[in-house]
């Protein structure tokens, strides 16, 4: 990206204010949204700022009574420009929360001046293994999942299938090697062709050739957003299905792709910590609203997160008596998620990361004809990821 888009990028983050209360009754809280509204990860993000919209309307304007202002910005995917984004929400707009970034590339690049800022940064979709495990920082709160747990969770599932031969792909970024080596973790098989691929790649063609020159028995793919839907469309018309079982995970088999992909994604396995057909009261009002405000669709898991993280931050400025400038007390108050989450019951970790079910869903159709994701077990129960071994952190 050319330092002029970027200059544009900064010029262009906006403040939108919610309810407000008097300056003596009450100083807002100032939340920074950095989405990646455009670039690779543009799909999740568009998603992301639809869950947040659900909860803001719900919230009325404030976190834990009191008023709040979210500074929001599209980072575009981009490690450079997402840095200077933050930077400038925590010199110019003294944010004292953070969320917003999907790809593990632009959290690694904005948790340093964050966590040297002590802002705490509540991760509504990406949780990088470096931060889960030998990096781990009080500031960071991987408040939706470990990126390897769900590729964990994935690879148990492909044992206890039986499946003797894997294939792997995945883009060729943080976030992708992570997908890898979490896979690898539980698969007890063998591990064939590891295919990593430029991010942002529409065409397969050659990794498509071959995976069928290798024949294995499935293959475990983790290509978020565009690139799923680029991929299974290709994967599918090349006529592998037929012989090679696909297995995925919700970043590349969820309600905001099956739209854009269609008949192809019947019988895909995938794997969740989250769905929008999870039975609890809170998942059930979040996709309640959720269709309501979106012309009766199903969200996603990205939209189930970002909703999620802000009702993490309402209870930990109402925990923390609105004081959002006492860290000590604030820090306690999120890790505490004394919170109705749409997952159902978790607690943190010593790592600050969820110690949550990780559930194996499958896409079919429901009565109504619709193709979509349905529950069908639990591969993970009450799992902490593997990384956390590593974290220094011990409470």
């Amino acid at each position: 990206m050319s330092q002029a888009s970027i200059r544009t990028a900064l010029l262009a983050v906006a403040v939108v204010t919610g309810a407000s209360l008097s300056q003596a009754q009450a100083q807002p809280v100032k939340v920074g949204l950095a989405m990646d509204l455009s670039g690779p990860f543009a799909v999740g993000g568009a998603e992301a700022k639809a869950g947040f919209a659900v909860a803001m309307k719900q919230l009325d304007g404030k976190l834990g009574g009191v008023p709040v202002e979210f500074v929001e910005a599209d980072t575009a995917g981009n490690p450079d420009l997402a840095r200077q984004v933050v930077e400038r929400m925590l010199l110019r707009d003294k944010i004292d929360l953070f969320t917003g970034p999907v790809g593990s590339s632009v959290a690694l690049a904005v948790g340093p001046p964050l966590f040297a800022a002590k802002v705490p940064y509540l991760s509504s979709n990406t949780g990088p293994s470096d931060y889960s495990g030998a990096k781990c920082n009080p500031y960071f709160f991987g408040a939706s999942y470990p990126n390897d747990a769900y590729h964990e969770a994935a690879g148990k599932f492909a044992s206890d299938k039986g499946f003797k031969k894997v294939a792997l792909i995945a883009p060729s970024y943080p976030g992708g090697k992570d997908a890898a080596s979490g896979f690898k973790r539980n698969f007890k098989g063998a591990v064939g062709d590891e295919l990593y691929t430029k991010l942002g790649q529409l065409d397969y063609s050659a990794e498509i050739a071959q995976i069928r020159a290798s024949k294995p028995d499935a293959l475990y793919f983790f290509l978020p957003g565009a690139m799923g839907v680029s991929f299974i469309k290709q994967f599918v018309g090349a006529g592998l299905s037929k012989d090679v079982a696909l297995i995925s995970t919700a970043f590349s088999a969820d309600e905001d792709m099956i739209p854009a992909v269609g008949e192809p994604m019947l019988g895909l396995f995938n794997t969740a910590h989250w769905s929008y057909d999870l039975d609890n009261a809170a998942n059930q009002r979040f996709v309640a609203a959720f269709r309501q405000q979106n012309n009766g669709r199903n969200p996603s898991f990205y939209a189930g997160q970002a909703y999620d993280v802000l009702m993490a931050m309402d209870a930990a400025v109402r925990d923390a008596g609105g004081k959002v400038a006492d860290k000590p007390a604030l820090l306690k108050a999120i890790k505490a998620a004394k919170y109705k989450s749409v997952r159902g019951d978790f607690s943190y970790g010593a790592n600050n990361f969820p110690i949550q079910n990780y559930y194996l869903r499958v896409i079919g159709k429901d009565a109504s004809g619709r193709i979509t994701n349905k529950v069908i077990g639990t591969v993970l129960q009450n799992y902490q990821d593997s990384s956390a071994a590593k974290c220094a952190m011990k409470s």
